[in-house]
């Protein structure tokens, strides 16, 4: 059975304002099959490795994968834009029906970041095909890309569009300078920075030993970072996401060949002989970003400062590659502003037609409603502290 790849030929026809529009030598394909995602991996990878805004969640590994853990049937659009036979854009999207019918990214609530890949070298023609195509095969669908780091690549798709759009922050990222760990401690105030280089002090008088494993090592250590995940949790508020069969297979089956291709790192960190916590790494050509990490708990009990002991390692992955950020990803933390990290917003960015344009309209009083709902829950919760305290 032939895999569901729909080309729609030369990139002419209606833009998204309504006009006619042609780029020259382009083709657009829209593939609906996993099929052939599956079979797209070599020439997903050579674009990847041409745009450098992209992000280790928008890797042909982490996306495909996903999609075998959550896609749902029927619903998977990837734009791809060839100029030639080359491969030089790609939107990786799904369909949704709630709270309106829109084209999402690929990656879902597990992704900290959603992206197109734009080649650099062809970015001009290669976004106007992208822009076109869009514009044509989302006909009755809102295309809404969430988390959008600044400066991303679908940013050029959202200053060409004609038609209704708007963009409104999405998720906080909290990002440090890629610079050694040495440089991140003398940044802080001089008091908290003596703490910290005491805290590093006394990981090496434990003996805390740390290592990256090798690709075939991959799946036996990411296992094991969930059970230390799980182990560190328990009793404790937890991303239920993380405890579900769907995730730690997602995990395992992604993360082994972007090891192989150095998108992401695994470390194990020993302590007398026996593994007591693993950290999960993305890397990118722009920046490197702390995942996920399991830790026992006896760490704690024995003086280890986890939080130290992990940024240490992640700080080591941003010695090579002209990397310009640590990120410690979406997520505002209290603990995470020790380190006096830079708030940098993501943005949700709405594009539509004019045929469309209500349900961008709904979307963003979507967007209202729900920002509003968590004002509320955070006031209540805050007032809720605060009596608590009062009777106490």
């Amino acid at each position: 059975m032939k895999p569901a790849v729909y080309t729609t030929g030369p990139v002419t026809g209606h833009s998204a304002g309504g006009g006619t529009a042609a780029v020259a030598g382009l083709a657009c394909e829209l593939v609906t099959d996993e099929r052939a995602f599956a079979g797209l991996a070599a020439d997903w990878g050579r674009l990847y490795g041409r745009c450098a805004t992209a992000t280790p969640f928008q890797s042909h590994a982490w996306l495909h994968s996903w999609w075998l853990s959550y896609g749902r049937r029927g619903r998977l659009r990837l734009l791809l834009v060839r100029d030639g036979g080359d491969l030089v854009a790609a939107a990786p999207l799904t369909a949704v029906r709630r709270p309106v019918p829109a084209w999402v990214p690929l990656g879902g609530a597990i992704s900290d970041y959603g992206d197109v890949l734009v080649d650099d070298e062809r970015a001009e023609r290669a976004v106007a095909g992208l822009t076109e195509g869009l514009a044509a095969a989302a006909r009755t669908a809102l295309i809404d890309f969430r988390e959008v780091r600044p400066g991303g690549a679908v940013e050029r798709v959202y200053d060409r569009w004609h038609g209704p759009r708007r963009r409104v922050d999405d998720s906080v990222c909290l990002e440090l300078p890629a610079v050694p760990m040495d440089e991140l401690v003398g940044r802080l105030p001089s008091a908290k920075a003596q703490r910290v280089r005491a805290k590093r002090r006394k990981l090496t008088a434990l003996g805390v030993e740390r290592r990256a494993v090798g690709p075939e090592e991959v799946d036996g250590a990411l296992r094991r970072l969930l059970e230390l995940h799980q182990l560190q949790w328990q009793g404790r508020k937890v991303t239920g996401e993380h405890l579900r069969p769907r995730f730690h297979e997602h995990l395992v089956r992604s993360v082994g060949p972007m090891v192989r291709s150095g998108d992401a790192v695994v470390t194990e960190f020993r302590l007398d002989g026996d593994v007591v916590a693993v950290d999960l790494t993305l890397l990118s050509r722009r920046l490197a970003g702390g995942y996920l990490y399991g830790a026992h708990p006896g760490l704690r009990e024995r003086k280890a400062d986890v939080a130290v002991m992990l940024l240490d390692a992640c700080a080591e992955h941003t010695r090579d590659g002209g990397r310009a950020a640590l990120s410690l990803l979406r997520g505002n933390e209290p603990y995470k502003h020790h380190w006096r990290p830079d708030p940098v917003v993501n943005q949700r960015l709405l594009l539509a037609r004019r045929r469309t344009a209500p349900l961008l309209s709904a979307a963003l009083c979507d967007v209202a409603a729900r920002r509003r709902g968590k004002e509320l829950l955070l006031r209540w919760e805050q007032r809720k502290e605060r009596d608590g305290g009062g009777r106490s």
